[in-house]
């Protein structure tokens, strides 16, 4: 008589398990994980030319380059640190970072309760699209409506100043550095809060709809029922936009600063994002380059670390 022989079953929660049940999701990951590892991880080597004298020129390929870079230390933070320029660049980003957390931030969470109150469907409809429309814009597009709006010459929002507050006291947008601040954040605003709502409408989205019935039992208005039920509602979305917004705090946005920047405003739009593009790229200073671009890395994740423990120890879920 044949005997039969049972397997052990595998030990189920262990890798091999989940590999085996889950082997066609791991299998789908496969292309996600080899571009985070090409493009996110291997340029991390890169790092090391923040701590070297690095000239492309030391030896006869780029990683004879590397190895040929005499190490320095940290004489390089050194002198980003100590030089001319950290004080006003660190202040140019903050003022920047600082006017977008006040004003922007909030705009589309605004925005977006102000959709989620209108009750017809179609123009609810043809108002989110014409919201949506300005962020698929390029920023150089928006650059140059704006330098022809607020043109001096033949600006038509700058003639318009001109009949309100005088020929000699208009507002020169493009080249007054007062201004420069004020006018980033309202390019901003127009062309990236309307795609904003989308992530705070789909959290609306899964509101308890009994949770309004049962507070106009209770004779609640709107603006009790968006005090009460919808504000608490995307409370932890809320909290977590606000995690990743303070953590680029450093990151101003490269492009949109650079198409704006002339010499008259340059003393308030150099920022590090500006400093990094030209000491790297145009003066070939990749060393300094690499110490400034770390230096903003470090600020940002520790202030995310920051921010999300500050989040937990408020009661909140925090990012992770």
């Amino acid at each position: 008589m044949e005997k039969t022989i049972i397997k052990p079953k595998e030990k189920t929660g262990t890798w091999k398990h989940a590999l085996t049940v889950h082997k066609w999701l791991y299998i789908m990951i496969i292309p996600g994980v080899l571009y985070m590892i090409i493009f996110n991880y291997l340029p991390m080597g890169g790092l090391v030319m923040a701590f070297q004298n690095f000239s492309p020129y030391n030896g006869d390929s780029m990683l004879g380059a590397f190895t040929g870079s005499p190490f320095v230390g940290l004489d390089i933070f050194r002198k980003f640190f100590t030089g001319p320029d950290f004080f006003r660049l660190f202040k140019n980003t903050l003022s920047i970072s600082i006017a977008s957390l006040i004003f922007y931030f909030p705009a589309p969470i605004i925005l977006a309760l102000f959709l989620n109150e209108i009750r017809s469907v179609v123009f609810k409809r043809v108002t989110q699209t014409m919201v949506y429309i300005p962020h698929f814009i390029s920023i150089v597009i928006v650059a140059a409506l704006t330098a022809q709006l607020f043109s001096t010459t033949d600006g038509l929002v700058y003639h318009l100043f001109e009949q309100v507050f005088g020929r000699n006291n208009a507002p020169d947008i493009m080249s007054d550095p007062n201004l420069f601040v004020t006018m980033l954040i309202g390019q901003s605003m127009w062309k990236e809060t309307g795609y904003g709502t989308i992530i705070f409408l789909a959290a609306l989205s899964g509101v308890d709809i009994q949770l309004y019935e049962a507070a106009e039992v209770d004779g609640a208005g709107r603006w009790r029922k968006m005090w009460h039920i919808t504000l608490p509602a995307i409370r932890s979305t809320i909290v977590i936009m606000l995690i990743l917004k303070v953590g680029s705090i450093l990151s101003t946005g490269y492009e949109q600063i650079f198409l704006m920047q002339n010499s008259m405003n340059r003393i308030v739009s150099d920022v590090f994002d500006t400093y990094i593009y030209t000491k790297g790229v145009v003066n070939g200073d990749y060393s300094l380059a690499t110490a400034a671009g770390m230096f903003k890395s470090m600020v940002s994740m520790i202030m995310v670390l920051g921010a999300n423990r500050l989040a937990k120890a408020f009661g909140e879920s925090g990012f992770y």
